[in-house]
């Protein structure tokens, strides 16, 4: 896996409009919550804004951290389980 940008989070923070602007370039997006993963199809079956941004932004009202973005998947939030798929190309 190469990295194509990396950005600071806490130079550059996405508020509520540029969190749901790169989510909405996704056809996935998998987001931790807790221990669970929450997965949406955003070219079948996108949510709406409010259910959006209630799974992307932390408790500051930006996005979550960490982010990553692998070809047209787009991770938010730390889960182990996603990473540990990805890093293998498993899942």
């Amino acid at each position: 896996m190469t990295v194509t940008q990396l950005t600071d989070a806490t130079r550059n923070r996405y508020d509520r409009d540029a969190a749901l602007a790169l989510a909405r370039t996704a056809e996935t997006v998998i987001v931790a919550r807790g221990k669970k993963l929450v997965t949406f199809a955003m070219k079948v079956d996108p949510p709406d804004d409010d259910t959006l941004a209630e799974h992307l932004l932390g408790p500051t009202g930006n996005l979550k951290a960490p982010t990553l973005r692998q070809g047209t998947t787009l991770y938010v939030g730390f889960s182990e389980a996603a990473y540990q798929q990805l890093l293998t190309g498993k899942g």
